[in-house]
């Protein structure tokens, strides 16, 4: 067994050396050293020898293995290297070709008119809250003054999850979130942006999907006039210091007395027209009671305004569903500003 092992030794390493293809190394590794290889033939006869031989030849073999098993690992290794070689010169870069051209990112519109909302009212001192997109129908409708079946739900097609549970269709129940959080202490100054969503067929001038900021001022003495001056104050720095507003009466059941407010806009042609931009309105006394104030003793305003129409305006856009499209000729457009 001794001799047909260094025999068989011989044979295997003359023709590794001679293989060419990483093909032929792995057939002659089954060949000689795989679980069904010419060495494990040889060594199934080992228990027919003695006990003074086994060890002599269990040695013998191991040093064949090895032996073997080091000109294969050699030759795969040189194979490898080979290879690595070859992709590297077909893939050999070229570094006089002009590198590519990286494209700058921008901050979409809609968030660049909610920063300059949100920028213009925190300079008047209000302070920024925020609330869950899944309301209550009690903060979304009930503690806003309007309670089941009552007919202005009508006026916003909403989207239920549960009996209970809807898409906000207003960041209004942020408001009602920010009184209780107060306890009935003021003075109260929020701005309260987000999305809102309202079963609506998508056109040039709606969609199911949209967004709001609100405002809500609450202290002792606070006045029709105190809203009015606010939204001037904020339509100048919005739309330019030539803007003028108008209030029109109007309802909402969370504010009473209630008003549209109108900017003066120019046209192309020089036509200065009156534009419908948000509606406001003193905060019913039945709101600021269910938000934890006491209505003979505090008095507050309230704002709504959409984002879009806003951005509509300021920008010169014909249709709502260009700021939803993803098109990076309509975005890039914004790019600078």
């Amino acid at each position: 067994m001794k001799e047909h092992l260094l025999a068989l030794q011989k044979e295997a390493l003359e023709v590794l050396e001679k293989v060419s293809t990483p093909k032929e190394l792995d057939e002659l590794r089954v060949k000689y050293s795989g679980k069904k290889g010419a060495l494990t033939e040889v060594l199934r006869g080992m228990g027919k020898l003695s006990a003074e031989e086994r060890p002599v030849v269990g040695q013998i073999a191991n040093e064949v293995r090895e032996s073997i098993e080091e000109v294969i690992n050699r030759k795969q290794a040189e194979f490898v290297r080979a290879e690595t070689n070859q992709r590297l010169q077909a893939e050999k870069v070229d570094v006089t070709l002009p590198g590519r051209p990286m494209t700058q990112g921008s901050i979409h519109p809609l968030n660049k008119v909610i920063e300059e909302l949100e920028d213009i009212f925190i300079g008047m001192g209000y302070r920024v809250a925020e609330g869950p997109q899944v309301e209550t129908d009690y903060y979304n409708f009930e503690a806003l003054n309007l309670p089941q079946n009552h007919p202005a739900r009508d006026m916003q097609d909403s989207f239920y999850l549960t009996e209970d549970l809807l898409m906000r269709t207003q960041t209004s129940p942020i408001q009602i979130r920010a009184m209780e959080a107060a306890k009935g202490q003021a003075p109260l100054k929020v701005i309260c942006p987000g999305t809102v969503y309202r079963r609506d067929d998508d056109d040039a001038t709606h969609s199911f999907q949209f967004h709001q900021i609100e405002g809500l001022v609450i202290d002792k003495g606070i006045r029709m006039s105190d809203l009015k001056g606010t939204l001037l104050q904020f339509a100048r720095e919005m739309f330019g210091e030539q803007t003028e507003i108008r209030l029109r009466p109007s309802f909402f059941p969370f504010t009473e007395p209630s008003v549209e407010v109108d900017v003066t806009f120019t046209k192309k042609n020089g036509e200065r027209i009156w534009i419908e931009i948000l509606g406001c309105g003193m905060v019913h006394p039945k709101v600021l009671e269910m938000g934890g104030f006491d209505p003979e003793v505090y008095s507050g305003f309230a704002f709504g305004m959409g984002v879009e129409r806003i951005a509509i305006l300021k920008y010169g856009i014909d249709d709502i569903r260009h700021f939803y499209s993803n098109d990076m000729r309509f975005l890039s457009q914004f790019s600078h500003l």
